[in-house]
């Protein structure tokens, strides 16, 4: 089965999950980016977020060239952002239309999924889901074992 993950991420969780789940299967890995390279820490970062989301502003990102057609499961990662997928995703699923395809979902969080994964899935109607996973904050966990265990699981599952 050919398989791409679509992630993005602020702060590397996302990423690391996007890059450990190539690392078990072999996928074709692309990263969402947003023009807006600002750094931002501490509660500027919370608040500016939290706009991000409440006022459901969608980014403008940098330039994403995939052949979702050349796929045949699509597993796509984001942070939660106040309970919902980050901005620069609807971005992303605004510009890209995506239907009839085998996806699963992924998110990476510091406090809670929240219902992130239902806002993800109703900016995918059309689509079949094969599971859902979150990671609270892979990246500050230092067991790689581990992470690649709960990966692996569930790679197993939506791959049936």
């Amino acid at each position: 089965m050919k398989t791409a993950v679509i992630y993005y991420s602020f702060e590397g969780n996302s990423a690391l999950v996007a890059q450990t789940i190539k690392a078990a299967i072999n996928s074709d890995v692309y990263e969402i980016k947003i023009t807006d390279t600002k750094k931002r820490t501490g509660i500027a970062k919370f608040v500016w977020g939290c706009v991000q989301v409440l006022t459901k502003k969608k980014p403008d990102l940098l330039p994403l060239t995939v052949d979702i057609n050349a796929y045949d499961l699509l597993i796509l990662g984001t942070p939660v952002w106040a309970g919902a997928p980050a901005p620069a995703i609807f971005s992303f699923l605004d510009k890209t239309k995506i239907t009839g395809k085998k996806i699963a979902l992924y998110c990476s969080h510091g406090g809670g999924k929240g219902k992130v994964f239902d806002k993800f899935r109703a900016l995918l109607p059309g689509n079949t889901f094969a599971g859902e996973i979150d990671f609270f904050n892979p990246a500050e966990n230092k067991d790689t074992a581990e992470l690649n265990k709960k990966i692996g699981e569930w790679l197993t599952t939506i791959n049936n």
